[in-house]
């Protein structure tokens, strides 16, 4: 054909399938081929086997028969075999068995249930009898479910065609039986979607022998109707008496030139016509298709090779046992790891997470957002705070009637509450401990080429870890023994006995001191019962005095107002089907709070937006219920009496004091704690993995054993690799070639201004000789 150089591409284009298929990248460089479409039992797997010249290679039947796609390659070679992809190094030399294992390859995919996939199966066939080619075999369409195929199989397939068809560089050889209306070719009609201008498009017309008598396909094949840039090709493929007979393919493609030298309508146009013209025409057109596509076919192997070199430039001269690169490795891999650690802790502009809180920014939350919310938690149950000061104060006096408040009441009552600190304080650092142990995980991902290496840099670290939670523990545990060991009431913030009757008014004016100041604003759902309306999402915004909502975020219809006096928090427990986290208002004196609920329920996301709506409503002086079995019994405990004027006078002093003191006290732990855990936890964390982390993996075991790869990573290089050489070759070749052969150029554009031609002049004809009827 004179054009022996592109013969040589067309192996290569093969080459490179089959590298980009085994590692999931098939189609990445669009690269030159031919897609087989048409409706089912169009008789497309004729057409192929004909092509290779074997009897019933592939799987027939009912139906959908293929099922995946089929990157059938025709490599001519003087020796005749197949070769799938996915068993390398075996030869099949009986065709039977070449039908066999596509079967089995779909059905271990697609199951046996006729469903499909779009990953396709590269089969590659030597044989002397064919030209360099390489053609997609694609499922047929199907308008109707068969089995237990999904209802939308008809989409899938539709949707898995295009996937190839619509790529520039794919040539679509359309199959269409001539036994059926043309104008309503599958084939055709999805090949003019992606087409319309019809350049890439090859018209195959099968089962001319089939056509009804007084019939032909003549206006088809002479590119008059609907016509095509590259035209049409007729055969004739083997009857289904023919298939069950084993007629030879031989026989076959002689009784397939006899019909068109034989017949009248098809006789001038045998030698364009048949299953020989027909291969030879779509090798001359696939490899003039490769040429027109070379130049970008070039730059997009150049992008890939580009990509790949810094990579590759490891591997080149990559030994696995070589002790320096394992050195060297383990140096890189925990030093990126240490970054990597930090810049989770300290927070970094590259590589934000805009889904999730991890890292330093949950630890944040924790110390400023959920520690104080477990601190507000603990607020003294009037009642209980007020009976336990009586006591106290009567168990001072003794048998005496005292006169003044007694400073020892103050004290006892003081240490009583400091002590239940100790709880909230804990609970903090593991919380942060948690989430310490989240970000190693988090940063030991980049390590899985060394599995044993991120086993042992996350089974040291996490060690050290919760080391140190034991010692922090115990410093924060002493800070709150220092708070026990001295009750300094000569604090600035102290109020003092001379201050303490005021201090209730204090409080009160203070809460409301700027009443418009804006705490919180979000959106938050209100569930109701469908009976009332449904749950509902709204824009609520809290500030010192009210809980607001809106339609919206503009805040211009607001839906109603609701003040915070008398109103308390209270947990309520997930749905059984809501995937919400809900928590519940309610108000204290038993008014209905909204409507006619006594409480409302607000649902949130997650449990962190519903723990840091809780911290913005304590800031907003809304607090959490207490357990209400505690409160009736203090309420209903028979050792509940009423207390004298002097007595209530000297319990209302003492509990003023103790407000302010343990005001003073959790100011000072919410400072302090952070700092703790800071110092003695986090940063000491970092300096660990920056001096020690190294020692320790090299006594942990044999450096060998530490950086052995994994059997991924071993795959990925040695894929990377081949794919890299496959590369260079192509464009190696791709220049070679690019310069020393011409190209046929595309087809003209069909002229078919005749067709309106014609049906004018038999609109006029058909008008002169019927006026009377046409009126």
């Amino acid at each position: 054909m004179g054009n022996r150089g592109m013969e040589d591409l067309i192996p290569l284009i093969n080459k490179l399938q089959d590298a980009f298929s085994s590692i999931g990248q098939t189609c990445n460089l669009d690269l030159p081929q031919i897609a087989v479409v048409g409706g089912q039992s169009a008789g497309k797997s004729s057409v192929l086997e004909n092509f290779v010249g074997r009897l019933d290679f592939l799987p027939r039947g009912s139906g959908i028969v293929t099922r995946r796609p089929l990157i059938l390659q025709l490599v001519n070679s003087k020796a005749e075999y197949a070769e799938f992809l996915h068993c390398k190094g075996r030869k099949f030399v009986d065709f039977d068995e070449v039908r066999q294992e596509i079967e089995a390859e779909t059905d271990r995919l697609t199951g046996s249930n006729k469903g499909i996939s779009p990953i396709p199966i590269n089969l590659r066939v030597y044989s002397p009898n064919v030209l360099n080619l390489t053609l997609i075999d694609l499922p047929g369409m199907t308008k109707v479910p068969v089995g237990d195929q999904p209802q939308d199989i008809e989409h899938q397939i539709r949707d898995m065609l295009l996937q190839f068809i619509t790529k520039e560089s794919c040539l679509i050889l359309a199959v269409t039986p001539a036994n059926t209306d043309l104008a309503n070719s599958d084939a055709l009609k999805i090949a003019k979607e992606v087409d319309p201008q019809g350049l890439r498009t090859i018209g195959v017309i099968t089962k001319l022998d089939l056509m009804d008598e007084g019939t032909d396909a003549r206006d088809i094949l002479e590119n008059k109707l609907l016509p095509l840039r590259r035209g049409y090709i007729g055969v004739v493929n083997r009857s289904q008496k023919d298939i069950d007979g084993k007629k030879d393919i031989r026989a076959a493609l002689a009784a397939e030139r006899k019909f068109f030298l034989s017949h009248p309508a098809y006789r001038h146009i045998a030698e364009r016509m048949g299953t020989p013209h027909l291969q030879k025409s779509l090798n001359q057109q696939l490899t003039n298709h490769i040429r027109d596509t070379l130049p970008g076919l070039r730059s997009k192997l150049q992008s890939q090779l580009l990509s790949l070199e810094k990579e590759v430039e490891e591997y080149k001269n990559f030994r696995p046992d070589d002790p320096a690169r394992k050195t060297k490795a383990l140096l890189q891999m925990v030093q990126q790891f240490g970054v990597d650690f930090e810049k989770c802790i300290e927070g970094s502009g590259d590589q934000v997470d805009t889904s999730n809180l991890s890292g330093g920014a949950k630890i944040n939350r924790i110390f400023h957002e959920r520690f104080p919310f477990e601190l507000v938690k603990m607020e003294f149950d009037e009642k209980e705070l007020r009976k336990e000061i009586s006591y106290a104060i009567k168990n001072i006096h003794g048998v005496r009637t005292g006169l003044f408040t007694p400073d020892l009441a103050f004290e006892a009552i003081v240490k009583k509450q400091i002590i239940k600190l100790k709880e909230p304080c804990l609970k903090c650092i593991d919380l942060v401990i948690q989430e310490l142990i989240n970000t190693v995980r988090q940063c030991t991902n980049k390590l899985t080429s060394y599995p044993r290496l991120r086993e042992e840099t996350e089974r040291i670290v996490t060690t050290y870890i919760r080391e140190r939670d034991s010692k922090t523990k115990d410093q924060v545990l002493l800070l709150i023994d220092i708070e026990l060991s001295y009750i300094n009431t000569n604090h600035e913030d102290f109020i003092g006995f001379a201050n303490a009757q005021q201090r209730t008014a204090a409080n009160a004016t203070k809460k409301r001191a700027m009443p418009n100041q804006v705490i919180r604003r979000g959106w938050l759902t209100i569930n109701i019962s469908i009976m009332k309306g449904g749950s509902k999402e709204y824009w609520f915004v809290l500030t010192a005095e009210s809980l607001s909502w809106y339609k919206d975020e503009e805040e211009k219809e607001k839906k109603y107002m609701l003040p915070l006096d008398n109103l308390k928090l209270r947990d309520v427990e997930k749905g059984f089907m809501s995937s919400k986290h809900v928590f519940a208002i309610f108000n204290t004196e038993q008014r209905n709070v909204y409507k006619d609920l006594r409480q409302i329920e607000l649902a949130c996301d997650t449990q962190e937006d519903v723990d840091s709506w809780k911290a913005s409503f304590l800031r907003a002086g809304v607090y959490p219920e207490k357990d209400q079995t505690e409160n009736e019994d203090a309420i209903n405990s028979s050792d509940t009496v009423s207390m004298d004027p002097q007595l209530e006078r000297q319990v209302e002093t003492i509990r003023n004091l103790v407000d302010s003191y343990i005001s003073i006290v959790n100011k000072s732990i919410r400072d302090l704690m952070p700092k703790t855990i800071m110092h003695l936890m986090i940063n000491s964390a970092k300096d660990f993995i920056h001096s020690e982390l190294l020692a320790y993996l090299y006594s942990a075991g044999d450096q060998g054993s530490l950086m052995e790869e994994s059997a991924e990573q071993a795959q990925r290089r040695d894929e990377m690799l081949r794919m890299y050489h496959a590369l260079k070759e192509a464009l190696v070749i791709i220049g070679d070639i690019s310069t020393t052969t011409i190209s046929t150029p595309v087809p003209p554009p069909v002229d078919d201004t005749w067709i309106a031609k014609e049906q004018t002049r038999l609109d006029s004809f058909y008008y002169s000789r019927c006026p009377a009827e046409v009126s």
